[in-house]
């Protein structure tokens, strides 16, 4: 990437924004200008979604098969061009060469998926109480589809919204990540390629308070899907509730990783170390909470600090993870990380931003474990969405399970143990909409449901074939016989 404009993708042509406002893009790797970027407003997003509403009835008439045929098409440009898209996502997010390369594997596989939906968006039919009566179900699309994505993980998430959105019949407008945009921009230009009908699919860049805001506003968005702090979306909520619009959310996390003390030591660190530091710890399904027996708390924390301290920080292949995203986020992970410190909390590795040689004008922060938390601390229940992560210490299984659930959130959930008694009654008592055993705290599946119950989202799942209950409706058909007719 170069310091060229990002432009927003509109009725499939390139467009400044109205105003001809731009803001940086900045490099999470090197603190650099990678480019300048449409800053949008009401008035570029009411373009958007004017064109997206008239392009909605000719796409929504296709039937499924043709519509998932069109995304076949666009899944093989994903493919074709996967190197490419590999590289703006290292370029904005920081993340090595090879990790980028994974997930764009990963959004491929997702948009196949919900391709082949195209095949099933059934309904059913069924029986009536009404003699000569027949009751059945068809699936139809809402209308315009409103996507606003994070920057984590920036083509999983374009493709985790648009594929299922899309196979339904809807016509999207995507907001794009403030600070990935460059990947939205591909996806809309692979769109293109692959023969998305014009206004179909759009894409508009800017910040969330001014484009954002007014693509949840807008009267003729049907249906909202978000991704991001539980803070903002409570407000997309409240504002698209004024108007009974649907709405997606998948918000934060704080989620348990229990050690027990039955457990595999070696693979529990292994997983450990890889949910909480993973992607620099950018994951709202981050390991941020490790709840320990105490019977094995001081061997596993060895272990753990000695794992912790082996991982390279850096965007290279051969780095364990590379930087947060920017340098707001940077400055509050570690205020958060200064907050356990003030309160007595022990530092056992990190808690510094790593700033020597290559690092020292990224947003890089050391790998981080912090001990002797109080469970009530507020640094306990925030989500600090970086390289962080805590230790508590408990008695048993109860007294863990309790601690699991004491946290606004419930996204994800892990249990080491070899005893399948504690594994099952885990998985079933913990208040999480995904638990995991023997494993890391992520690692969805796209033909699995993903999302949170509490402060972690508001019901719905995306992805698997629960995301086409986001993005459609069911309609109930009842045709009434007359057998005098025969």
């Amino acid at each position: 990437m170069n310091s060229a404009d990002t432009l927003n993708y509109i009725e499939g042509t390139l467009r400044p924004s109205r105003s001809g406002e731009t803001f940086e893009k900045i490099s999470p790797v090197n603190g650099q200008v990678l480019s300048r970027v449409a800053r949008s407003n009401a008035d570029d997003v009411r373009d958007a979604v004017a064109v997206a509403r008239r392009a909605f009835p000719g796409w929504a008439a296709l039937p499924g098969v043709q519509r998932g045929q069109t995304l076949h098409r666009l899944v093989r440009v994903m493919q074709d061009r996967q190197a490419e898209t590999a590289a703006i996502v290292a370029a904005e997010s920081g993340k090595s060469a090879k990790d980028a390369a994974g997930e764009a594997a990963g959004a491929a596989a997702l948009g196949l998926f919900f391709a082949g939906e195209g095949q099933r968006l059934y309904g059913r039919t069924t029986t009536s109480s009404v003699a000569n009566r027949r009751a059945m179900t068809i699936r139809q699309p809402i209308g315009v589809a409103g996507l606003i994505v994070p920057a984590n993980t920036p083509i999983a998430n374009v493709a985790w919204k648009a594929f299922p959105a899309l196979v339904c019949g809807n016509a999207v407008v995507l907001k794009s990540a403030e600070d990935t945009p460059g990947t939205a921009a591909l996806f809309a230009e692979m769109s293109h390629q692959a023969g998305l009908p014009e206004g179909v699919f759009n894409v508009v860049h800017g910040l969330g308070r001014e484009a954002g805001a007014a693509l949840v506003e807008h009267p003729d968005v049907g249906v909202i899907s978000f991704t991001g702090s539980t803070a903002v979306g409570r407000e997309i909520q409240r504002v698209a509730g004024v108007r009974l619009a649907r709405v997606s959310l998948e918000l934060g996390g704080k989620n348990p990783f229990v050690v027990c003390d039955d457990a595999d030591l070696d693979e529990a660190v292994r997983w450990a170390v890889l949910s909480a530091f993973s992607n620099a710890g950018q994951r709202c399904a981050s390991g941020s909470r490790i709840i320990v027996f105490a019977s094995v708390a001081d061997e596993f924390r060895s272990r753990l600090v000695e794992a912790t301290l082996k991982l390279r920080v850096g965007s290279a292949d051969q780095d364990d993870f590379g930087p947060v995203i920017n340098q707001r986020q940077m400055d509050a992970i570690l205020h958060g990380v200064d907050e356990a410190r003030q309160s007595g909390a022990r530092i056992l590795t990190g808690g510094r931003r790593a700033k020597s040689g290559q690092l020292a004008h990224g947003f890089y922060i050391e790998p981080t474990l912090v001990d002797t938390l109080a469970a009530d601390h507020p640094v306990s229940h925030q989500e600090l969405f970086g390289p962080v992560a805590t230790l508590y210490t408990v008695s048993g299984f109860a007294e863990a399970l309790a601690m699991a659930n004491d946290s606004p959130y419930g996204l994800t959930a892990c249990i080491h143990t070899r005893n399948l008694d504690r594994a099952l009654a885990f998985v079933e008592r913990v208040e999480a909409g995904v638990a995991i055993v023997n494993g890391g705290t992520f690692g969805s599946e796209p033909h699995m449901p993903f999302g949170g119950v509490k402060q972690s989202g508001n019901g719905t799942r995306e992805p698997g074939t629960e995301a086409l209950d986001v993005y459609s409706s069911l309609k109930d058909v009842y045709l009434n016989l007359d057998d005098r007719r025969l």
